[in-house]
């Protein structure tokens, strides 16, 4: 499509203002003439008339006093000379010949000038412009007076006409007549130019700007992105601003699709996500109900995936995935959805299919993945699924139901030995019960309703207060759950990691509140949240953006966490020890690897683990193992803390044993913040 050719505002307001001023110059060279013309007729008009009038009665007065002919013409001849460049003649007419006679060839004058045969018969006076002065004829009309001499003529005759031709250089143009003249063409001319001015900025300046502006309105009132601004103006600002709108709008029509596209798909395997897969399910049970058909539900969790990204990397680990994502999707029907729900969890619903049917797809899709070899840069890779199955309405009749369905189901299948399909039946009560227990946790979560309560540990020399142990509580109602009813279901389903950071925010706020004076604060952390590097390495700056000096922070570890990834955990306490955090061994001595720790890792605190102290005054065996441990921990330069003092008389032996601190029911209860 050709483009116009374009230019510039400036130009155009240069150029038109340059116009402007030639066409005000070439009027003002065109009417000054006229006006000279007009000026010179009028003033001469004038000049003469006065002239021929004192002329008149110059000669009248002679005339009067009876003088010659001869006399007569030297009056005239003196008047000549009295204004220079002025020339004067006095044409007698016929009647006044015929009377007195002539005055040298005023006859032959007459019958040779037309002008003077025409003003002698009209009476009326004559200017005629000339190159270099102005002639005028004055018609001397006879008066009552004029009759005493010249007895044949009547008042209102023609006597004769006095001839006076007048020097152009000699006029004197009236100033303010030059000046109002031009002022009033001037105006005009700037009026005209105004309005072409106006005319020209409007429509090429403000008609597509306002074009523009309305469309943008549009834009805002539907929303619609496809619409486009005509770029066809010769003002090239006006059309660089609309071809770069244009621009402007394909691009957030761009960023708007690929936005949309994010929002409902999962950017590494091109799968649904999580939140448009659960739009579908509900979906799907609302069509389900209206029409009295089922449908079933397949969750889909890889078996040890982690394992795959712990030993070749999450480059290979995304590479399986898209490989995993492209195999599932050639075995599901076109009416089938499926997302990817999870790191390495999916999810495939399977609308209008009965149990029987439903079944048979998810053992493919199980066998399938079973089957598959991945042949990645790292060599030939497998991978197996437990899969989860259930139906609509046979396991549930409700959305959440349904749900919670799926994840027993899935639970189900990786308890069994993984790598199986597994559905609902009349014996997974007990594993209903872990299921409404983690969807307890995840109320709890999303209401607020997970809070810390503080318990006290306090120095076994004096009492005082040297620090408190935050514990995780869902509140229900007037009641306070403690985390022994929930975190095994919570650990199974994923929430241990959420738990801890919400535990963490809070014990930060409480800290900073100033409401727990200078005490320290004891964290338990889970196996999800130890073994996260990024989250581990980010507590000092954020302890540092809350103000909080990490010597305060205690973060406490146990044998189950950190045994299965012991070399990178050691290693992430010695470099977080170095930026001041504080570490506690919890339950010392339940495993068989806990003096293993005393070797390997520095810690700050060794919490002896509460079956040793229970029954410490009544078991010497005890005694003897809570003796020996605090000597280790003290020769290795460790604090020792006992758990689970329930009693005075505990309480008494520990401080005559040296135990640096304690904690239990009976130094005090744990509680929430006042």
């Amino acid at each position: 499509m050709h483009k116009p050719a374009r230019i510039s505002i400036t130009k155009v307001v240069f150029l038109l203002s340059l116009l402007a001023t030639a066409l005000a110059f070439g009027v003002i060279l065109l009417i000054s003439g006229e006006v000279r013309e007009k000026s010179i007729r009028d003033l001469a008009r004038d000049e003469a008339r006065q002239t021929s009038a004192l002329v008149f009665e110059t000669l009248y007065a002679a005339m009067r006093k009876g003088w010659s002919k001869g006399e007569i013409t030297e009056v005239i001849k003196r008047l000549q000379v009295a204004l220079p460049g002025l020339t004067v003649d006095v044409i007698r007419g016929p009647s006044v010949i015929e009377q007195f006679g002539e005055m040298g060839s005023d006859l032959a004058i007459i019958r040779a000038d037309p002008m003077l045969q025409k003003v002698l018969e009209t009476g009326q006076e004559m200017l005629i412009p000339g190159e270099t002065g102005i002639r005028y004829l004055y018609p001397v009309k006879a008066r009552e007076e004029c009759l005493d001499c010249h007895v044949t003529a009547s008042v209102g005759d023609i006597n004769g006409v006095i001839d006076i031709i007048y020097p152009i250089h000699a006029l004197k143009v009236s100033l303010d007549y030059i000046l109002n003249t031009v002022l009033a063409y001037f105006v005009g001319i700037m009026l005209l130019l105004s309005l072409v001015l106006y005319l020209k900025l409007k429509l090429f300046v403000a008609r597509p700007i306002t074009r523009m502006v309305e469309l943008m309105q549009e834009i805002i009132q539907h929303t619609d992105l496809t619409r486009r601004v005509e770029t066809d103006g010769i003002i090239s600002e006006v059309a660089d601003l609309s071809e770069y709108f244009n621009r402007l709008l394909r691009t957030v029509e761009d960023y708007r699709n690929r936005l949309e596209d994010l929002s409902v798909r999962d950017p590494l395997t091109r799968l649904y996500n999580r939140r448009k897969f659960d739009e579908f399910l509900s979906h799907e049970v609302e069509r389900a109900r209206r029409h009295g058909h089922g449908f079933c539900l397949a969750l889909i969790d890889l078996d040890d995936f982690k394992n795959i990204n712990d030993t070749f990397g999450h480059p290979i680990g995304d590479l399986v995935l898209r490989e995993l994502a492209s195999v599932l999707l050639r075995e599901v029907r076109r009416t089938d959805v499926l997302a990817r729900v999870g790191a390495d969890e999916f999810a495939a619903l399977l609308p209008e299919t009965d149990p029987a049917e439903g079944a048979r797809v998810a053992e493919k899709l199980r066998q399938t993945i079973a089957d598959l070899a991945l042949g990645l840069p790292v060599g030939g890779v497998r991978i197996t699924a437990s899969i989860g199955f259930v139906t609509f309405p046979g396991n549930a009749d409700d959305l959440q139901k349904l749900s919670i369905a799926a994840d027993v189901a899935l639970y189900k299948a990786k308890r069994s030995g993984k790598n199986q399909v597994a559905a609902i039946g009349e014996s997974d009560d007990t594993t209903s019960v872990i299921f409404s227990q983690g969807e307890l946790v995840r109320a709890a979560l999303a209401e607020g309703r997970l809070v810390p309560f503080f318990q006290p540990i306090v120095s076994c020399a004096d009492g005082g207060v040297f620090a408190y142990e935050v514990l995780a509580r869902v509140i229900d109602g007037d009641r306070a759950i403690c985390a022994g009813d929930f975190i095994e279901a919570a650990e199974e389903l994923g929430l241990a990691g959420e738990i801890d950071e919400t535990m963490f925010a809070q014990s930060l706020k409480a800290m900073k509140s100033g409401r727990l004076g200078e005490a320290r604060l004891f964290i338990n952390l889970s196996a999800k949240s130890l073994t996260n590097r990024d989250h581990m390495m980010a507590i000092p700056r954020r302890l540092a953006e809350a103000g909080i000096p990490p010597s305060r922070l205690v973060l406490e570890i146990t044998e189950r966490e950190a045994l299965p990834h012991f070399g990178d955990i050691v290693a992430m306490i010695n470099e977080l020890r170095a930026m001041g955090l504080a570490f506690a061994l919890d339950d010392f001595g339940s495993g068989f690897s806990s003096f293993l720790y005393l070797k390997y890792i520095t810690a700050d605190y060794v919490k002896i683990e509460g079956s040793f102290i229970r029954h410490v005054v009544t078991d010497e065996r005890d005694r003897i193992m809570v003796e020996h441990i605090h000597s280790m921990a003290k020769r290795f330069g460790m604090v020792t803390l006992a758990e689970f003092v329930e009693d005075e008389a505990t309480l008494t032996l520990l401080r005559d044993m040296g135990i640096n601190l304690c904690q239990g029911f009976h130094v005090g209860m744990p509680k929430p913040l006042p």
